[in-house]
């Protein structure tokens, strides 16, 4: 998607040769029309594949979620990353390690909007490691829903996450794969 490579190359900052700061535009600040136009493009992807659900994490996946869902006409669900007073009975719930916080969370969804007849689309704002993916697929697998696709904003290619995901048969689309962030520079794979 050359709107989301353009955006990182104008506004991202290399903090070193794994993290990128894109807080300008994807998770901290939005650009709404940058994620009207992820949404629609998750959209055109997934379109096809009967889906009923859209789920996230919080808090940096719920706006292109929520664009893809607008799309696509579909509600979105986002994991709880830590335990509300309102969200307490019967909960789907997983553990994931977070890179960039170096911290473990608890992720929690409610078993009553996620179920076995649902179709799910997973969207998140990176994929690197994979492990708020394979959060998000265990939340799915309790449920008993079916994963038909997983949509990243932003792949880093050079972790190893996405080869994870294909190798457990999930059919992953990134609209930007980044190579590498060496030299404090952007190298995208396509």
């Amino acid at each position: 998607m050359e709107a989301l490579k353009k955006k990182i190359i104008e506004e991202g900052i290399v903090l070193s040769d794994q993290v990128l700061k894109v807080d300008a535009f994807l998770n901290h600040q939005i650009d709404p029309l940058l994620m009207q136009q992820i949404g629609q493009a998750f959209a055109k992807l997934f379109r096809d594949q009967g889906i009923t659900k859209i789920v996230t994490i919080e808090a940096s996946g719920i706006a292109p979620a929520v664009m893809a869902g607008l799309e696509l006409g579909v509600p979105v669900i986002f994991a709880r990353k830590y335990q509300s007073l309102t969200l307490t009975d019967n909960l789907l719930i997983s553990k994931v390690f977070s890179f960039t916080k170096q911290s473990e969370s608890t992720i929690a969804v409610s078993a009553k909007h996620l179920l076995a007849n649902d179709r799910v689309l997973l969207i998140d704002d990176f994929l690197a490691n994979g492990r708020a993916a394979h959060g998000l697929i265990d939340l799915i697998k309790q449920a008993g829903a079916t994963i038909v696709g997983i949509g990243v904003v932003i792949e880093k290619s050079f972790q190893k996450g996405r080869q994870e995901l294909d190798e457990q048969g999930y059919w992953v689309e990134s609209l930007a794969r980044i190579q590498s962030l060496e030299n404090g520079t952007v190298r995208f794979l396509d």
